[in-house]
């Protein structure tokens, strides 16, 4: 347990991270940057280190919406809003550097990594990622999240960003909120109309990929449709 008695320690993770660098700081140290201020009954080392002992693991800390930061105590509307905005902003940075090298040799590679971008969601998100003729990822884009109205998107919507990336491939990936991750038929009615629809303008459709939270299943690897 930190034990801090003045303002002067409480800027202590600041002057540490200027030596010593941001990797050397501890979570709690880190967390108190972003906080700055503690409450008038406790330093902000003592909050952070609060928080993060409320959770049961620093990834949960991660999908904390906007209203369940708000309602940490000492963390209020404006911190709360901050905090959101470096989370998403460092995901992004993190999605960004993978996209740009990575590629993609198999249907679980690609299954795992959207599990832990959509398996926690609980609306459909539909993903198309398009590859190069090396399989590298040219662009991931989120085509439609889905609504009471709508449950699929068209062919169309994600072949238009296939033609303006130059894609000579591409994998469609959506999540089923429920987590159970067996086709329905819509599934499978769209994925042979995804088929059908990249075949005629020479476009291969490398896989269409459910995910929830701890188990996908891959058109491909199923032999089913692909």
């Amino acid at each position: 347990m930190y034990q801090i008695e003045s303002k002067k320690e409480a800027l202590k993770p600041r002057e540490r991270l200027v030596d010593r660098g941001a990797e050397n700081l501890s979570n709690q140290e880190l967390l108190a940057i972003l906080l700055r201020t503690g409450t008038r009954k406790e330093s902000v080392l003592h909050l952070s280190t609060k928080i993060l002992d409320g959770l049961d693991s620093l990834s949960e800390f991660g999908r904390l919406s906007l209203q369940e930061l708000r309602k940490i105590s000492g963390i209020g509307e404006v911190k709360s809003i901050e905090i959101k905005a470096m989370l998403e902003f460092s995901k992004r940075i993190r999605e960004s550097e993978e996209s740009s090298t990575e590629r993609i040799l198999s249907s679980e590679k690609v299954a795992q990594k959207m599990m832990r971008e959509l398996g926690e969601l609980q609306q459909e998100h539909l993903v198309a990622l398009y590859l190069d003729t090396q399989n590298r990822i040219i662009e991931q884009r989120t085509i439609f999240i889905g609504s009471v109205r709508r449950s699929i998107a068209e062919p169309r919507e994600i072949l238009h960003y296939a033609c303006r990336n130059m894609a000579t491939s591409l994998i469609v990936v959506h999540n089923h909120p429920s987590g159970a991750v067996q086709p329905s038929e819509n599934d499978r009615q769209f994925t042979e109309k995804i088929k059908r629809s990249c075949e005629a303008i020479g476009i291969i459709c490398l896989d269409h990929i459910i995910v929830g939270k701890k188990a996908y299943y891959s058109f491909r690897e199923e032999n089913d449709l692909l």
